[in-house]
């Protein structure tokens, strides 16, 4: 029969591209739990590999002894008595409570002497402190030493032996259960309504590291992913400080006095009608300028004026903020420094001006189930808001 010989081979080929593919797999994915930049995360991989180890000499050693009997005590041809019966041997019965007692005394002290050294490690100056707020389907990100807000994209320092600066987090959630988790930097973290949980990471590389909510949340649950920029000391210190930039008010001035606003104030980005309202110390939605900017609203232009305008009279400032505008709501994801993101709607696609545009007339082509509404604006409407969001970097 060649049937099994073909069998046997088939089965070595698949194992041995199972293997190559795991192989691969944990050496080259981003979301790899064998490739550890964080020392929480390297302390979990060795408790993870230990308790493998151990489980995996258990399953050898039981493997074998049954494999032993099997083939020893086996029916032999001419064989028709029963074989001896053997009731009771101590040392068995000693050996099969002992020996699991021990392993689970083992596995307990380790686990607790590496639970207790993350939990109670200690917190240096120089951290950096980060309120993790999970949402339906998106994650917000609070600086609070440095007065910054920001959503989807955590940015932290490169963490050394030389100079330590881990980033210590607490975490909650505004609404459901979510997890946070980035395989590369530590293990899984529960972020519960009106609980507040702790953790901490310290990034030893510099770069990109990918991970996403590891608990049900909801119907875009796969698509609430969250990436974390490991910077140098200076690019972090660089992020942080355009981070705390605030976003003009813009308004539109008459024809006559175009000419005295180019002279009295600079433009703002590349419109050349466009000029701060700070120069008033007047908001473009208070009575003394409504008649001035009210125009807006009908404009046919697409520009980052009209689409201010549209932007403030619609309900998008209920639902989110531009720091140094009159958008103040909290519901939705900070837009202060939008275009400084790479991606949109917590990762589901890159941060484009076309992908702008079809998130913002329909999110639900982007991402079904996404709380955010369709408002059912025209077509230039739509691009007017685009033309805005476009400049808020």
């Amino acid at each position: 029969m060649k049937t099994r010989p073909i069998i046997c081979r088939r089965w070595i080929v698949l194992t041995a591209q199972l293997l190559a593919c795991v192989s691969s797999w944990g050496g080259q994915s981003s979301t790899s739990i064998f490739s550890n930049k964080s020392t929480p995360a390297h302390q979990l991989n060795d408790l993870s590999l230990f308790v493998l180890s151990i489980t995996g000499l258990i399953f050898v050693g039981v493997s074998s002894l049954l494999v032993y009997a099997i083939v020893k005590f086996r029916a032999r041809k001419g064989d028709t008595t029963e074989p001896p019966q053997v009731f009771g041997s101590m040392q068995i019965e000693l050996s099969w409570t002992i020996i699991p007692i021990l392993i689970i005394v083992v596995l307990f002290l380790t686990t607790a002497r590496v639970l207790f050294s993350v939990q109670d490690a200690q917190k240096p100056k120089d951290a950096v402190d980060v309120i993790v707020v999970g949402h339906q389907f998106w994650w917000e990100f609070r600086y609070p030493q440095y007065n910054v807000v920001t959503a989807n994209e955590l940015h932290l320092p490169v963490s050394t032996k030389e100079a330590p600066r881990p980033a210590f987090m607490k975490l909650t959630s505004a609404d459901v259960m979510h997890s946070f988790w980035v395989p590369q930097l530590d293990g899984k973290t529960d972020l519960l309504p009106n609980r507040v949980n702790e953790m901490w990471i310290d990034p030893q590389e510099t770069g990109l590291f990918v991970g996403q909510c590891a608990q049900f949340c909801g119907a875009e649950h796969a698509k609430m992913l969250l990436r974390v920029y490991v910077d140098t000391p200076e690019k972090f210190k660089e992020w942080i400080a355009s981070q705390q930039k605030t976003q003009p008010e813009l308004t539109m001035v008459s024809m006559d006095g175009q000419a005295k606003a180019n002279e009295t104030a600079p433009n703002v980005g590349n419109q050349g009608r466009v000029v701060q309202t700070a120069m008033n110390k007047v908001s473009p939605n208070s009575p003394t300028t409504r008649g001035n900017v009210s125009s807006l609203g009908e404009s046919q232009e697409i520009s980052a004026r009209a689409g201010q305008y549209v932007f403030e009279h619609e309900a998008c400032i209920s639902c989110h903020a531009v720091a140094g505008t009159v958008a103040t709501g909290r519901y939705g994801p900070d837009l202060t420094h939008l275009m400084s993101r790479e991606t949109l709607a917590a990762g589901a696609v890159p941060n484009t001006k076309e992908n702008l545009l079809g998130w913002i007339g329909d999110p639900n082509q982007i991402k079904p189930g996404s709380l955010m509404p369709a408002m059912h604006l025209s077509d230039r409407q739509n691009q007017q808001i685009t033309a805005y969001l476009l400049t808020l970097k």
